[in-house]
């Protein structure tokens, strides 16, 4: 057999073997805005997705098994206010379906949403996905509240305040699976391409430039200096000690604590 064709056969595999990064998934919640004043209006929006950030890519959502969010260490389910909406990226043919939800802010304080999707098959990488995702507001001026965890599986909780980031500014968290910290952790990061505001869309040179990737310390705490105005994803990935039948067989879960914030240009 001819070079050419055992580099194509390799080549192949390859691809198939060791698939690219740049298809990372990311849980997404994104709120109307990340910080409200006492001139702002006191409902937030909020868009629950199951994307890969910088490539604009939808996956189908179905209904998350928990949405709520906690404030001055209370937590309110708020699965009653999901409704089910469409969108794809202009590179898909179908759209496909996510989340939106409203809440009305009541009292000042540090306000965390989360998300506990339903898993996700995903089949080239024969496994399923949950990815545990969170967003802070501040609200009226009370900064308290937004280095609490709240209790998931597995979450990032941050060492920086994860509102009023300028672009440019180290963000910090700390990665735990089961209340206790992950040492060494990889953590994936993603720019959200499709950011309110953003007037161009980034295009990566190739594919590392996709997702950054950085590693936790000894006690799971990693930082990353963020380069753009608009939102940044990290995702910390781990394996679940629980498996899930499918066609009769258990398959793996692929757990994600993926926390999202806000930077803005300093002008």
């Amino acid at each position: 057999m001819c070079p050419s064709r055992l580099f194509s056969i390799a080549l192949v595999w390859s691809m198939l073997i060791f698939p690219s990064i740049a298809s990372a998934h990311f849980g997404v919640i994104i709120p109307s805005d990340d910080i409200i004043t006492q001139d702002d209006s006191k409902t937030i929006t909020l868009e629950v997705k199951f994307i890969h950030p910088m490539e604009m890519n939808y996956m189908e959502m179905e209904k998350p098994k928990r949405f709520g969010v906690m404030n001055q260490g209370k937590i309110l389910d708020l699965s009653g206010q999901l409704q089910n909406t469409s969108g794809k990226s202009p590179d898909q043919e179908q759209s496909v379906t996510f989340w939106k939800a409203s809440h009305v802010i009541k009292r000042p304080g540090d306000y965390t949403f989360f998300v506990e999707p339903m898993p996700y098959w995903e089949p080239a990488e024969d496994k399923f996905i949950i990815h545990y995702t969170k967003v802070c507001v501040n609200a009226l001026g009370l900064e308290a509240g937004w280095d609490q965890p709240i209790g998931c599986e597995t979450e990032i909780i941050p060492m920086t305040r994860p509102y009023g980031l300028w672009t440019g500014n180290l963000f910090t968290g700390q990665i735990r699976l089961n209340k206790k910290p992950v040492p060494y952790a990889e953590v994936e990061v993603e720019y959200l391409n499709e950011s309110p505001g953003n007037t161009k869309v980034v295009k990566a040179p190739s594919d590392p430039y996709v997702t950054q990737v950085v590693k936790a310390d000894k006690n799971g705490v990693f930082s990353y200096a963020m380069p753009r105005a608009g939102w940044w994803g990290f995702a910390a990935l781990s394996e679940s000690s629980r498996k899930i039948k499918k066609d009769g067989k258990d398959k793996e879960i692929e757990i994600g604590a993926v926390y999202w914030v806000k930077t803005l240009d300093m002008e």
